[in-house]
């Protein structure tokens, strides 16, 4: 087993990568920081009174869980303390949050996804994503509308039985387990490969009857099994939270959608493109992967909000393009 920590993966690859300066390097390692702070939170859990609602609501309108909020002012407060900042944006402010002036980088984040899994002591995990200050003044909002292409690294913790982290650098896909006897982050697993064709599926069916056509179709045909026209049986997963369902794909495999649905036609999407798919999108790629709306690819759509909304497909690259095809063809029809 490897005993090769965070912070010596990343000295060692500052040999090799350009874009991986000594302020990034510790940028990344302030986010790991923040990350095991909200590990050692969720592990109290009611011990703590750390579960139930906090009694507010973020920008999207939802309710926002305890944790929520204790998760986002850790990772506001670590990175902005660190000085290697320039701006960040989370998926729980309406705003961005100005940082240090000298700083050249932009993090964005959700600090915890999947929080309705808390109460039931299931998964749960942080996103972060961080791009480069295109301005030489002060950071501001147009600073962080950059296509997903852009990004220079991205990554998540899953707090499960283990507390994982999974890391790009722009430059494969690398996976460190938190030793808590020591408090490190080590790498358990090198360069992640998505199998292209794949089994699983994981989608929220509960929105069946608002699916448009060509996810209808495709769901409609792995539900089919050996019976229909893809000849094979697949199975169905759904953790309801991004970072799990993203983790199990990276992992053995599978197709990840929450596709754009008719629920409500003034939403372009359920997920947010700069806090999930933005980075899951990047991660996904990294690993041979694909990611796209069902129209475009994810990492080329170009933002125009911090909290902008787009349908996310990504996971096993046959099975995406499968899918897209399906919606080229309803738009050609």
């Amino acid at each position: 087993m490897s005993n090769i920590t965070l912070n010596q993966y990343l000295l060692d690859r500052q040999q090799s990568l350009a874009h991986l300066t000594p302020d990034l390097t510790q940028l990344i390692v302030q986010v790991s920081i923040a990350c095991k702070a909200i590990s050692a939170a969720l592990h109290k859990g009611a011990l703590a009174n750390m579960l139930g609602s906090a009694g507010s609501d973020n920008v999207q309108g939802e309710v926002q869980k305890k944790l929520d909020v204790v998760s986002n002012v850790l990772m506001v407060d670590t990175l902005l303390s660190g000085g290697k900042v320039a701006a960040l944006a989370s998926e729980e402010m309406d705003e961005m949050i100005a940082g240090n002036d000298d700083a050249k980088y932009l993090v964005l984040f959700d600090p915890l996804d999947g929080s309705s899994n808390i109460d039931i002591n299931m998964s749960v995990g942080t996103i972060f994503s961080i791009l480069q200050q295109q301005s030489t003044s002060a950071a501001c909002f147009e600073d962080f509308m950059q296509e997903g292409r852009k990004q220079i690294v991205a990554g998540y913790v899953l707090y499960g039985p283990s507390t994982m982290l999974v890391l790009t650098l722009s430059d494969g896909v690398d996976v460190f387990t938190l030793d808590r006897d020591i408090g490190e982050f080590i790498l358990t697993a090198e360069r992640l490969s998505i199998p292209e064709d794949t089994q699983e599926f994981a989608i929220n069916s509960s929105n069946t009857r608002h699916w448009e056509a060509p996810v209808k179709r495709y769901i409609d045909e792995c539900i089919a099994g050996k019976t229909g026209v893809r000849g094979k049986d697949f199975n169905m997963r759904w953790v309801a939270c991004m970072v799990g369902d993203i983790h199990r794909i990276l992992t053995r495999g599978g197709i990840f959608m929450y596709p754009y649905d008719l629920k409500d036609p003034s939403k372009a999407g359920r997920l947010r493109l700069m806090y999930e798919a933005n980075p899951m999108g990047m991660l996904i790629e990294q690993a041979g992967g694909a990611a796209s709306t069902g129209r475009l690819p994810i990492l080329d759509v170009k933002p125009n909000d911090l909290h902008q909304r787009i349908p996310v497909i990504l996971g096993s690259k046959n099975e995406v393009e499968r899918l897209v095809s399906y919606h080229q063809e309803t738009t050609s029809a």
